[in-house]
C-alpha cells in the first residue's frame, strides 16, 4: 500500500463558484428570487394598483431568470474550472448577461403573441422593448458581478482556512514521537539474531508507518487501506510488547472500500498502546468497532487506563486528537467530529464521519 496511489483533494484546483447542479443551490436561488420578487413588488406598490399581480408577474420572471442562469452555469462548469480565475469569472458574467437578455426577449415576444396590439397595457408582460432588454441586462451585470466577486471572497476565505488547518496538521506530522522509533528500533536490532524474519518485516513495516505519516495531509485512501495501517502498527507493537497487548477488531460492518483521510485510525491505536496498554504492569486489550449506521460511519477505539486523573488532557493524547480533528474537518467540514470519553478505569475516542453511497472505491 502506498499513500502516493491514492486520489487527493486539494483546495488550489477548485472553482471558485458554487455548485449551481446541486439541489441545495437551487433552492437557494428559488428562495431569493421569490424574496426579491416580494421587494420589488412591494417598491412599486404605488405604482400598481394590483400588488399581486404584479408580484407573480415579478416571481415568474425573476424565476426563471434565476433557474435558466443556474442551468447555465451548470452545465459550463467543467469548462470554466479549465481557466484561471479572472477569465473564468469574465465568461460566467458574459453567460449570465447573454442568458439575461435571451430570458427577456423570450417573456416579451410571449407578450406581445398572447396580446398583440394591447402589450402597453398589459400588467403581466413589459410594455417597451429595448428599454425593457436593455434594463434588465444592465442590473443583470451589476447583480453577476457583484454576485461573482462575492463567490470568490467566500471561496478565498475558506481556501486559507483550509491552508492554515493543512499547515498545522503538516506541523503535527512533523513532530514523529522519538519514543516510538527508538521502541522499534531497539525492538528490531533484538531481532536480527535470534529472529531474522521477524526483524525484516518489522523493518518492512516500519517503513509503511512511516511513509503513510509523511503522506500529504490531504490524502484520501479507502477505509481498508487506513485499517491496514493500523494494523500494521500493532505488528510492530505486538513485536514488543508481546502477550501484554491484545486487540480485538469489531470491523465487519464497515464500509471499507469508502474514503476516508489518511492516518485517523492508526493514531488511536497509538496512542491506546501508548498511554495505556504500555503503563499497565498487566496490559491489556484495545477494543476496535466499527459500524454504520444510515448516513455515517462510527469508528470506535477503548483501552483500559492507569488510575489517575487528566488522561483525555495529556499532551500527547491531546495533539493526535487534535490532528484527527483537523483532518476530518478538512474532509467534511461541519460534519465529522470525534468523541472522547473516559469512564470506570476506560478511555474511549469515536469517530463520526459520513458515509455516501456511490462514493466507494475499488
Amino acid at each position: 500500500m502506498s499513500a502516493t496511489d491514492s486520489d487527493t483533494r486539494g483546495p488550489a484546483t477548485r472553482l471558485f463558484l458554487p455548485d449551481f447542479c446541486q439541489g441545495s443551490a437551487v433552492l437557494a436561488i428559488v428562495l431569493i428570487a421569490e424574496l426579491v420578487a416580494i421587494i420589488f413588488a412591494i417598491a412599486r406598490q404605488a405604482l400598481h394598483e394590483n400588488f399581486w399581480i404584479d408580484l407573480a408577474s415579478s416571481s415568474l420572471f425573476l424565476l426563471w431568470i434565476g433557474l435558466v442562469c443556474a442551468a447555465v452555469l451548470c452545465r459550463s462548469r467543467r469548462w470554466l474550472e479549465r481557466m484561471p480565475a479572472a477569465r473564468a469569472a469574465s465568461i460566467a458574467i458574459a453567460l449570465l448577461v447573454g442568458t439575461v437578455g435571451v430570458v427577456s426577449e423570450v417573456v416579451y415576444q410571449v407578450g406581445s403573441a398572447l396580446n398583440p396590439g394591447h402589450v402597453e397595457s398589459s400588467l403581466l408582460f413589459p410594455n417597451t422593448h429595448a428599454g425593457f432588454l436593455l434594463r434588465n441586462m444592465v442590473v443583470g451585470f451589476i447583480v453577476s458581478s457583484l454576485a461573482l466577486r462575492y463567490f470568490y471572497v467566500s471561496a478565498e476565505w475558506k481556501r486559507s482556512i483550509e491552508m492554515e488547518a493543512l499547515a498545522r496538521i503538516r506541523a503535527l506530522q512533523a513532530r514523529i514521537r522519538p519514543h516510538f522509533l527508538f521502541n522499534s528500533m531497539n525492538t528490531i536490532a533484538a531481532l536480527t539474531r535470534t529472529h531474522p524474519d521477524s526483524a525484516e518485516q518489522a523493518v518492512e513495516d516500519l517503513a509503511d508507518l512511516f511513509r503513510a505519516s509523511l503522506a500529504e495531509a490531504d490524502t484520501m485512501i479507502t477505509l481498508r487501506e487506513e485499517l491496514d495501517i493500523a494494523r500494521t502498527h500493532q505488528r510492530i507493537e505486538q513485536l514488543r510488547l508481546g502477550p501484554r497487548l491484545r486487540v480485538e477488531w469489531h470491523i465487519d460492518d464497515l464500509p471499507l472500500n469508502t474514503p476516508v483521510p489518511s492516518l485517523i485510525v492508526q493514531p488511536l491505536l497509538e496512542n491506546a498502546v501508548y498511554h495505556g496498554i504500555e503503563m499497565l504492569p498487566a496490559g491489556g486489550t484495545v477494543t476496535i468497532t466499527g459500524r454504520r449506521r444510515q448516513h455515517d460511519v462510527e469508528i470506535e477505539v477503548r483501552n483500559p487506563i492507569p488510575a489517575q486523573a487528566g488522561y483525555g488532557e495529556r499532551e500527547g493524547n491531546r495533539m493526535a486528537l487534535e490532528n484527527i480533528r483537523q483532518r476530518l474537518e478538512l474532509a467534511w467540514p461541519g460534519r465529522a467530529r470525534i468523541e472522547t470519553r473516559q469512564k470506570d478505569g476506560e478511555f474511549s475516542a469515536r469517530l463520526v464521519f459520513p458515509y455516501a453511497a456511490g462514493q466507494e472505491r475499488e
